[in-house]
């Protein structure tokens, strides 16, 4: 009934359903492991205010060369919570502009912390409102503290496409916080990713806002996930409809070519055709005959028609006929009327004559 199945069409189809069933589950992976990392980094963000925070040098790696980016860490790393102690150098102080927090639009300051051993980590220590000026006028920032200074914060990874770099206002200002592109401006080694400051102390300056930080959509991701898993199943099913529909739709008549028919068969299907080759001549003969009939019935009526036409013509003749009858009635009344006028005239003319003669 399935042998159907090892022709090349179907066995082409075979493949392709399920090559493209291996694709979409691959896909569904891929989208499961995304919401996996997704689903880390959100308890990690949940996870800040009730963990203890470890030393920065324990997740990031330390850079060793002046005025370069160490190494930078990996998705598994961001919004880790750390701890750093070191002192804030001013003088290579950065403004992001055009940052958003609640609908308004300022400035972050970012300021490098520079540790004993010599290298540095960039601090986030909070977002300040544009002033009145405008986006060019300079921010009103509180100065950092001096002396020894302790961070605790969590890491964010560095920003994708980096934004050129100009001084102003004596700070650094750029769009974007790109610790490869800002590292060449310092003069020590810079840590691959920077601190967005949750605690200080001594206490941050009251005058900076917290940079929130925004939840990873990873319900989005397994969403994607269990949709490609029912496209990989819903291959295989169409496949197997497709399939049945096949077997259920075949008759003896049309079984694969590969499948040798029976000497009994090919009678049977040769009685077939013959009894088919004499129902269309059977009907051919009767549509012959339907045609005769109609040709016959058209004579029949062509030749009642002649038989009017001559009925008329000899009802013409007829009424013809009558009116010669009628005319030669009327010129022998018309005559004899004439005759008697004519005797009439006679006598009285005979009368007048006998008056007239003398006794």
């Amino acid at each position: 009934m399935y042998r159907f199945l090892l022709s090349p069409r179907w066995l082409a189809a075979a493949a392709l359903a399920v090559a493209a069933a291996v694709v979409m589950v691959m896909l569904g992976n891929w989208q499961l492991r995304r919401y996996e990392e997704r689903s880390a980094i959100n308890d990690r963000i949940d996870a800040a205010d009730s963990v203890a925070a470890v030393p920065l040098a324990s997740v990031l790696t330390r850079p060793a060369t002046a005025g370069a980016a160490g190494e930078a860490p990996g998705k598994d790393v961001a919004w880790t919570k750390v701890t750093v102690s070191g002192r804030y150098d001013p003088a290579h102080e950065i403004q992001a502009r055009g940052r958003t927090v609640d609908g308004d639009v300022g400035f972050e300051i970012v300021t490098p912390l520079i540790l004993d051993d010599g290298t540095a980590v960039l601090v986030d220590r909070g977002w300040v409102p544009a002033p009145p000026g405008g986006a060019l006028a300079p921010p009103e920032v509180p100065p950092a503290p001096g002396g020894m200074v302790t961070v605790v914060g969590q890491v964010h990874l560095s920003e994708s496409r980096p934004a050129p770099i100009e001084r102003r206002h004596g700070r650094l200002d750029t769009r974007r916080i790109s610790v490869p592109k800002l590292a060449p401006e310092m003069p020590y080694p810079v840590y691959g990713a920077y601190v967005l400051l949750t605690t200080q102390t001594p206490a941050a300056d009251a005058a900076f806002t917290r940079i929130p930080i925004d939840h990873e959509d990873a319900w989005q991701n397994g969403g994607y996930a269990v949709q490609w898993w029912l496209f990989a199943l819903m291959a295989l099913a169409a496949y197997g409809y497709y399939a049945r529909k096949e077997a259920q739709g075949r008759s003896p008549s049309s079984a694969p070519s590969d499948a040798r028919p029976t000497a009994g068969d090919r009678v049977a299907e040769a009685d077939r055709r013959r009894a088919a080759s004499d129902d269309r001549v059977a009907e051919a003969d009767r549509r012959r005959a339907a045609s005769d009939d109609r040709v016959a019935e058209a004579d029949r009526r062509r030749a009642a028609s002649d038989d009017r036409v001559a009925e008329a013509d000899r009802r013409r003749a007829a009424s013809g006929d009558r009116v010669e009858e009628a005319d030669r009635e009327r010129a022998a009344a018309a005559a004899a009327l004439g005759d008697r006028v004519t005797d009439a005239d006679r006598a009285r003319d005979a009368a007048g004559g006998s008056r007239s003669t003398p006794d």
